[in-house]
């Protein structure tokens, strides 16, 4: 095709009713107080914006009251930095307190709000009036998710062809205003497949996913297999014959795709989690991922789906929302496997005209569709933790597509978790090698193979798909200059990782020379030689640069003052790895403890504990910090090109005994038999962060630790190893 693709961005806006709790995106993301946001969009290259215009924020409580202020900024900015919108007006929501989707005025109402909006903004040429139909009204009608919360096809039904009948009559209203608005129609698209028995549910489902489009693009006539189903769910048969018309048929077709849109039913349910089971009066069955069973590669993924809706309308596509909730590697992989795939598909003649990277600033709380608040945060190109919206690695990826139409990084070079061994329920006999995606892989380097930290590295990034080498002292001693140029020489990694030191802080007050050989001198001369070779360094200092007397939790900017040897030791190191590599690393930690090794202060209080005795631990304060978490979000902060000192450490405080209490009650032990050591002065090298939490509460984490845990903590099991 000779348009060029285009990268589209997309704002997760969403203002979605559950019961009588209205959810706002914007307002959760923080999008809806920076206004400089649409600055950072316009950095990027992006020129078409997905951008809220939403019902619910403009006549919030009555149609005959409309707020336009906050946008009216917004839409102004947009047009001085060239950005085109396309305008959302109701994104999964019910619409204001005053209607509901089984209203039978919602589509009036709705088309009333398009009309205020065309009138007012008469520039806006490309609307989304409902985004994501089909998808609104299974949560809402079907399932239950969301307001007015139906559990059944009566419903689902009434409230998808609510919705087309409000886009027929939203798009009639805009085009009043501007005869040449266009409708970028949404929804999400994957498929159903199944073991023989369930063919006819899938079947079933299969054709159901094309019901938003068919409708609006008048298909759904009586010869379609629903429109009998339509009808005898109360489906007024006028307002069917009103979308036979076909006049808002969409002049784009956006595809959203997410790993989770294509399911596997299966009659053996026990194979499975239980949270798979259900359903459907007939049968009782798993409802699945269909990326974690072993279905041919070729029939998954967005390039298959698209095919479909290609060569079902022939109508141009894009990709309207292109986003995975994972670790960084991941979220890019499945960036440029989309960006990838429908560059492959316009080479067969498809019309796509761009994708949409989605979410820019992010979401809240995706995970469990709204319906709880708990916070959880999934970033895009933006990571809106920081006191500003900090570039991630999407960003980077975002820039270079929109502005080159390409973009390489080193963890490209394997595929996504999706096309990787892990994705099975039942681990393959054979290991498949389909995810390289590169001949030599570029790898990391990982200092440390004795220690913990080091091989916490190991053991994540494999799973991670990330390919690395574990090197221990002999096979390079960081305080070397030689060694270390002829390791770097050798294996050439795009980043190095050290995690190699002297780590025996009681026994360094005595070996002051060792412990600043390992921890200054090498980190040093590990930086120097990286910095040479433009690598990019991560490199680990403590909590113990700081003599814990400041009386509040340490940030990165107060000045360190280190008590102890081992403390002085990892100051020094940090001077001068920022003096010799610029775009270093340094993360400093604190008592970190994790579920794979013997060598942490939890695993040796619940040892001590199952053989019924007790324990002394110190009434130090300190901010425990669970290592998957570390290497899992130090590891994201890497890929993102993070540089400087950063204080990450589970967010909450401890003393140690406090910790080993927590422990102990998790593991059903007595805390009583954890007791204060009481031995010196109470110290508190708590550590905070100005430049963005990062990590989970400490809470999660040691609720974790007993999931993760290669060892059996409780009661029961101990007693049976005793035995």
């Amino acid at each position: 095709m000779n348009r060029p693709l285009e990268l589209w961005g997309g704002l997760e806006c969403t203002v979605a009713r559950v019961g009588d709790d209205y959810r706002d995106q914007s307002l959760e993301t923080g999008h809806q107080d920076r206004i400089e946001d649409l600055d950072r969009i316009a950095e990027l290259g992006i020129r078409t914006l997905r951008h809220p215009v939403l019902w619910e924020t403009i006549s919030p409580e009555s149609p005959d009251k409309a707020d336009f202020s906050w946008h009216d900024v917004r839409l102004k900015r947009l047009q001085e930095l060239g950005i085109r919108a396309i305008a959302g007006l109701c994104h999964h929501g019910s619409g204001p307190r005053y209607t509901h989707m089984l209203d039978p005025a919602w589509p009036e109402l709705l088309a009333r709000h398009a009309a205020n909006v065309a009138e007012r903004y008469p520039h806006l040429d490309l609307y989304t009036p409902v985004n994501e139909p089909l998808t609104t009204a299974r949560f809402s009608g079907l399932y239950g998710h969301w307001y007015p919360h139906g559990t059944g096809y009566e419903a689902f039904l009434r409230i998808l062809v609510n919705e087309c009948k409000a886009t027929v009559l939203a798009m009639r209203a805009i085009r009043k205003v501007r005869p040449d608005a266009q409708l970028v129609q949404t929804d999400d698209m994957g498929k159903t497949f199944s073991t023989p028995t369930l063919a006819y549910q899938a079947e079933h489902e299969n054709q159901r996913r094309f019901l938003s489009f068919d409708l609006l693009c008048g298909m759904v006539d009586r010869n379609h297999p629903w429109w009998d189903i339509f009808l005898q769910n109360g489906v007024p048969q006028e307002d069917l014959e009103l979308l036979l018309e076909a006049d808002a048929a969409p002049d784009i077709i956006g595809i959203n795709h997410y790993l989770t849109s294509e399911r596997y039913l299966d009659e053996r349910k026990n194979r499975y989690p239980e949270h798979h089971w259900g359903g459907n009066g007939r049968h009782e069955y798993a409802d699945a991922e269909a990326v974690r069973m072993p279905l041919p590669v070729g029939d998954l993924g967005p390039a298959a789906r698209l095919r479909e809706v290609w060569e079902r309308y022939r109508r141009p596509i894009a990709v309207t929302e292109a986003h995975h909730g994972s670790t960084r590697d991941e979220q890019l992989r499945w960036l440029m496997q989309v960006w990838n795939d429908v560059h492959a598909l316009r080479d067969e003649g498809a019309d796509i005209r761009a994708v949409t990277v989605w979410s820019l600033f992010g979401t809240v709380d995706w995970n469990s569709l709204l319906t709880q608040r708990n916070g959880f945060y999934e970033p895009g190109p933006f990571d809106v933790r920081a006191p500003e919206p900090r570039r991630t690695v999407l960003a980077h990826a975002a820039e270079s597509l929109a502005k080159t139409g390409t973009y390489d990084h080193p963890v490209l070079d394997r595929a996504g978790w999706w096309r990787r061994d892990i994705r099975f329920y039942k681990a393959p006999a054979r290991r498949s090698k389909a995810c390289w995606l590169a001949d030599e892989p570029r790898q990391l380097l990982i200092t440390g193979a004795t220690g913990t930290l080091g091989r916490a590295y190991s053991r994540l990034c494999e799973f991670r798909g990330l390919n690395h080498v574990l090197l221990s002292r002999q096979d390079m001693d960081i305080a070397d200059h030689k060694s270390v140029a002829r390791a770097l020489d050798c294996h050439k990694p795009w980043a190095v990782i050290n995690t190699a030191g002297y780590v025996r802080v009681s026994e360094a007050e005595h070996d002051r020379q060792a412990c600043f050989r390992e921890n200054a001198t090498g980190a040093e001369v590990l930086a120097k030689a990286c910095a040479d070779l433009g690598i990019p360094l991560v490199t680990f200092s403590s909590d113990l640069v700081f003599d814990g007397t400041l009386g509040r939790p340490y940030v990165e900017s107060d000045e360190v003052c280190p008590a102890t040897v081992y403390g002085e030791s990892k100051a020094e190191a940090e001077r001068r790895v920022l003096k010799a590599h610029d775009k270093a690393l340094i993360l400093r930690t604190s008592a970190f403890f994790g579920p794979w090794d013997r060598y942490n202060f939890v695993w040796s209080i619940l040892n001590t504990l199952s053989r019924g005795e007790g324990v002394k631990a110190s009434l130090d304060v300190v901010s425990p910090t669970y290592v998957p978490d570390l290497v899992n979000t130090s590891l994201d902060l890497l890929i993102d090109g993070g540089t400087g000192i950063w204080h990450m450490a589970n967010v909450g405080t401890a003393s140690w005994r406090d910790l080993a209490a927590m422990a102990a009650e998790r593991a059903g032990f007595d805390p009583g038999l954890v007791t204060d050591a009481g031995d010196r002065p109470v110290l508190d090298t708590t550590l905070s962060t100005e430049r963005g939490i990062l990590m989970p509460r400490l809470e999660s984490a040691l609720d974790r630790f007993f999931i993760d845990s290669e060892v059996d903590w409780s009661e029961e099991a101990m007693k049976v190893a005793a035995e």
